[in-house]
């Protein structure tokens, strides 16, 4: 455990969003050291291949080489093979067959990115952001599927923080079926948190980060008590000496209470955490079991899921589900479809349009772009408030769902970019889902 690399592993372990309240502008592009998309492709790296695989082809996850750049883009295909995880099964259900009608001019697409003064063409985009897969969907028909650099339709991506819209979509469920009232205390379900910093939080202000907790998720301290986080969750066993907690449901009662509730944004994973708990709580399951009770094995998905976990077994709520490409977009069209599958209403009615709401703050003090200045976060959704009332799912390195009702549209996009901050990619996808939207628009 000394030799991890403390950054490697929680953006591995957690899939943290580093994109804060105060992100910057967007700044042209510069040189870099990191290897172009095509040159750091999975495939063509040869990482793991072998009998032994050479040395210089192993990636680990003991000394953190298995989350560096360019191995990432390995890794994030295959977390299972590094980190215990919890089966999310489809059991056996039939998968739904998607329906194909291919779009050839969305290749042809050229846009501007923000920050920039020269369009770049489709392929630029996609080379720039590292992406591995891009499924488009429009009307219920995917539009187009592309998958790079080694990744395959039938790999498992890690989702990272897009898990946390999976869990606040479970959890806002439950409040609309009655099961929860988000306007009670946290710790009228969870009263192991009554003495923490959660103990006078809603559900509500839970769900939408609007918590006044001690809790800083700046890599660069290491004093900060993202460490700490990172520490209780890590599943491999503790170091000699260590006397932390052990586990998310250790650590979490000890969160302090920092400033007052309900008063402002501040995106903050440990809420995550807590609405898990209160997911498991209520239900009587982890949020793997329910999510595939609820969800993944009633929508048609082809693959089982997988649930990266803490070293009691508790899925990381946060960051941690892993799943296929098409089966992220499936469960975009869940969304778009206010919850339904075919003729089933799988999730509540209110739920989507509860998310589509927005919420009172907003998202970030310096947007990166005046269009993401009514940007609001709720549910553990990011709420563009544009007039499409576009709202997406975001994780660090690239992952990115985006549901625009008004075009009936569905992006469900991997990527393994080598800087995990979402502004290394949002200056480029943003305004990219913006032109299909318009494109489709026009159409």
């Amino acid at each position: 455990m000394s030799c991890f690399k403390p950054g490697l592993l929680a953006t591995a372990l957690f899939g943290f969003t580093t994109l804060s309240a105060h992100a910057s502008q967007c700044q042209p592009p510069v040189e870099s050291n990191f290897l172009p998309a095509a040159e750091s492709a999975a495939d063509l790296m040869g990482w793991m291949q072998g009998s032994p695989p050479p040395a210089d082809r192993r990636v680990k996850l003991a000394d953190g080489s298995f989350f560096r750049f360019p191995a990432l883009r390995y890794s994030v295909a295959h977390m299972g093979e590094f980190l215990p995880t919890t089966l999310v099964s489809r059991r056996n259900t039939p998968p739904a067959s998607l329906d194909y009608d291919l779009d050839k001019g969305i290749e042809q697409l050229t846009y501007t990115p923000w920050g920039r003064e020269q369009a770049i063409d489709w392929q630029q985009a996609l080379g720039e952001t590292y992406t591995d897969g891009l499924l488009v969907m429009h009307r219920g028909k995917v539009v187009y599927e592309r998958y790079f650099d080694g990744f395959k339709d039938y790999d498992r991506h890690l989702l990272m923080s897009m898990t946390k819209a999976v869990t606040g979509t479970l959890a806002l469920d439950l409040i609309k079926r009655g099961e929860i009232d988000e306007n009670q205390l946290i710790s009228h379900y969870i009263p192991e948190l009554k003495d923490s910093g959660f103990g006078d939080a809603t559900v509500k202000q839970v769900l939408n980060m609007t918590t006044g907790i001690d809790f800083d998720e700046n890599y660069a301290d290491p004093k900060s008590e993202i460490w700490m986080f990172s520490a209780a969750g890590n599943p491999l066993p503790k170091p000699k000496g260590y006397q932390g907690p052990t586990g998310y449901y250790e650590y979490l009662p000890m969160v302090q209470k920092q400033g007052e509730h309900g008063t402002g944004f501040h995106y903050r994973t440990a809420n995550t955490e807590v609405i898990g708990w209160l997911v498991a709580r209520v239900t009587g399951m982890s949020v793997a079991d329910y999510l595939e009770e609820k969800i993944w094995s009633k929508i048609g998905m082809e693959r089982a899921a997988l649930f990266q976990v803490d070293e009691y077994g508790t899925p990381f709520s946060g960051g941690g589900l892993n799943a296929s490409l098409r089966d992220l977009a499936r469960f975009g069209e869940l969304m778009r479809n206010n919850g339904r599958f075919g003729d089933a209403q799988i999730l509540h009615p209110d739920v989507v349009a509860d998310i589509r709401g927005g919420a009172q703050y907003p998202a970030f003090a310096e947007p990166l772009d005046n269009s993401m200045a009514s940007w609001s976060f709720r549910s553990m959704w990011w709420v563009t408030g544009n007039e499409n009332q576009a709202f997406m799912a975001r994780g660090v390195h690239g992952q990115s769902l985006y549901i625009d009702p008004a075009q009936e549209l569905v992006i469900a996009r991997f990527a393994s970019h080598p800087i995990a901050a979402n502004k290394a990619n949002d200056c480029i996808s943003l305004p990219l889902y913006q032109r299909l939207s318009d494109y489709f628009a026009n159409r």
